[in-house]
């Protein structure tokens, strides 16, 4: 037994049950969609602000740094519980906490043991809505990030080295880069000062469901959205259906695609579709839709002329660990 698990042990008889999960996966939908709306830039006389401070060009933390020990703040301790279970049945445990505030450190660092079970970060953030906050677990790891200041829990998987015996966690929300806006075309362009909000973080480990926990049907696929017709669609599951396969006869009109999944990991899916037509594959996350608008999200082909067909293959990753995790995802084609 750890030094960890002693300490839970001596919690939970201190302590009554647990507190009820926040990170409900409508929070996760809502924040996806408000992400991709983000995407979307005015022309013509709007203000115009550079990539730079929209999503950050990120500093690499310094070697001589030297990393904490886990520690326990306040403000996290309140919004990011010691424990909760997931809908499909996985229990997180929370292994350390810290907090970066607007008006301080632009870094938060933590080092936690690891186990061997799957890490997640957490994150609440109050206050400006502006540059993401990245997380990243050394240098060989690809660090992750939370996209925009939310009050709603934000969970990202971390990924480790399998032999890692401790892990130091950099929570970083330094940017780099300069920007300006104009108030009307051909006026001056001001600097903008990036803003910052105060974040509550967390690092957990959770331990999967004995068995798979297969998410219910995903919502139809909508027959029109915004002057496209569905075509044809597909459904599956993952880990068990990896890839999709879409044959077009050409009719002279456009082509895209579109996709949407269901389970508490749905977020954590990678679509990647290529056309055989040349052109690199593109990819994209995988969204819920459980209420509201549709998160719409196209990728758009060239027209197929007539007589000529079209092969559209889709490949699916994921991100992190998902063990006894299912996701279901459904895939549609559309024309107009």
């Amino acid at each position: 037994m750890t030094v960890q698990d002693l300490r839970d042990v001596l919690r939970e008889r201190a302590e009554g049950p647990s507190p009820a999960n926040p990170a409900r996966p409508e929070q996760v939908g809502a924040h996806i969609r408000r992400i991709r709306r983000r995407r979307r830039v005015a022309g013509g006389a709007a203000a115009s602000v550079t990539a730079a401070v929209l999503f950050g060009a990120w500093l690499v933390p310094g070697a001589a740094e030297q990393p904490q020990k886990a520690t326990i703040a306040t403000g996290a301790v309140a919004k990011l519980p010691e424990r909760f279970t997931a809908p499909d049945g996985t229990e997180y445990r929370r292994v350390a906490t810290t907090a970066i505030e607007a008006a301080g450190d632009d870094k938060a660092v933590v080092t936690v043991p690891f186990s061997g079970r799957p890490l997640d970060v957490a994150g609440v953030c109050e206050g400006a809505d502006a540059g993401p906050l990245r997380v990243s677990a050394g240098a060989r790891t690809t660090p992750i990030g939370f996209r925009g200041c939310t009050k709603a829990m934000q969970l990202h998987p971390l990924p480790v080295p399998a032999t890692a015996g401790e892990v130091t966690v950099t929570f970083d929300t330094t940017t780099r880069g300069t920007a300006c806006v104009r108030a009307r075309s051909g006026g001056p362009c001001e600097p903008v000062k990036a803003e910052r909000g105060d974040w509550s973080l967390a690092v957990y480990e959770w331990t999967p469901p004995a068995q798979p926990v297969e998410p219910g049907p995903v919502k139809d696929l909508p027959r029109r959205l915004d002057g496209w017709e569905l075509m044809t669609s597909k459904t599956g599951v993952w880990p068990r259906d990896t890839t999709a396969r879409f044959e077009i006869a050409g009719t002279g009109r456009k082509l895209a695609f579109e996709q949407i999944c269901g389970g508490d990991l749905a977020s954590r899916l990678l679509v990647h579709t290529s056309t055989g037509l040349g052109g690199a594959s593109q990819s994209t996350t995988c969204a819920e839709w459980k209420k509201g608008p549709f998160p719409m999200a196209m990728t758009e082909f060239p027209a197929v002329p007539k007589g000529e067909r079209m092969v559209v293959t889709v490949r699916i990753s994921v991100i992190g660990e998902t063990t006894n995790r299912p996701v279901r995802w459904s895939f549609g084609l559309y024309s107009k």
